[in-house]
């Protein structure tokens, strides 16, 4: 594969003078480029969506979502599994994220380390992927579309009998070749030729927040639009806890923060004042719904 004929490596006519205009000309260039990438990933919701309904339907039912990549790709993906735990109180391996070269490389670029599919695929499964045989869900991520660490992957996972879903910005790559199912926002040239820790980043990043937040929202972690399963770690969670069990029952802050002491979650506390329910009662209504509080108020 010739990399100077990818998509992400093109040139982009529109910044090639961004280094002579003024500061202003500049950013405006860049902005005007990131607002292309809304669009660019709007057109690919239908294949996002498939992605969200197949993950949900395997995590549902005991499996992992891990997703892979290197470099920018990479820290992308550790970012968003790393988030998933304090957001909505999932344990901290059901997303997975794997960065080629491992943490170092989170801070310290490790260029060399996406080169072999080998050690992707050796990583993979280093990290315990298909300890539910055929339910977890990889995501390989690459910008270009043909990095051998994702790609070394995405052929383990799919030997396993596992589902791959392939997130790249170039229409018709490897990566999406080799995917069950593939997400290819076809973000183009960069303003800065090749540097695809922007519009490709940019557009990376909406693509993994839409697949983990779809998760969990089936999951039943959000009630309406709050995450009710929020962990109470620090001052600043706490007192989203209690406005979120005050903003889902009417109740006052200060009631609220009274209830959820009394409760030791959010969901119950929610499902304690809006049925009427001792916690036993409630943690029970939710055990019985699989921690839905929607199922469980029903």
């Amino acid at each position: 594969m010739k990399l100077g004929n990818l998509l992400t490596e093109s040139r982009n006519p529109a910044s090639e003078n961004i280094d002579i205009v003024s500061t202003e000309e500049m950013l405006a260039i860049m902005n005007h480029e990131d607002a292309t990438v809304i669009q660019r990933v709007n057109e690919v919701l239908p294949q996002i969506a498939k992605a969200v309904d197949a993950i949900y339907k395997r995590v549902s039912e005991g499996g992992r979502l891990f997703y892979m990549g290197a470099g920018t790709s990479g820290r992308l993906g550790v970012l968003d599994a790393s988030e998933c735990p304090p957001t909505y109180g999932v344990p901290r391996d059901m997303v997975v994220g794997i960065i080629a070269g491992g943490e170092p490389a989170l801070r310290v670029s490790q260029e060399g380390a996406e080169d072999s599919r080998e050690q992707g695929s050796a990583d993979l499964l280093l990290n315990g992927f298909n300890q539910s045989p055929g339910l977890d869900v990889l995501v390989g991520i690459a910008a270009s579309g043909r990095t051998p660490y994702v790609l070394g992957a995405m052929e383990t996972a799919r030997n396993h009998g596992c589902l791959t879903i392939g997130l790249s910005c170039v229409p018709g790559s490897p990566v999406e070749q080799a995917a069950d199912i593939a997400i290819s926002p076809a973000t183009g040239a960069e303003v800065v030729t090749g540097s695809t820790r922007m519009k490709a980043g940019t557009a990376t990043k909406l693509v993994l927040n839409m697949l983990s937040t779809g998760l969990m929202i089936k999951l039943g972690y959000v009630y309406g639009n709050l995450m009710t399963n929020v962990q109470t770690t620090n001052i600043k969670l706490v007192d989203r806890a209690e406005r979120i069990i005050s903003a889902a029952t009417g109740i006052p802050q200060e009631q609220a923060a009274t209830l959820l002491q009394q409760a030791g979650s959010v969901r119950v506390a929610i499902v304690m004042q809006k049925r009427g329910i001792a916690r036993a009662a409630a943690e029970a209504a939710l055990e019985a719904s699989g921690q839905s509080i929607r199922r469980a108020l029903q």
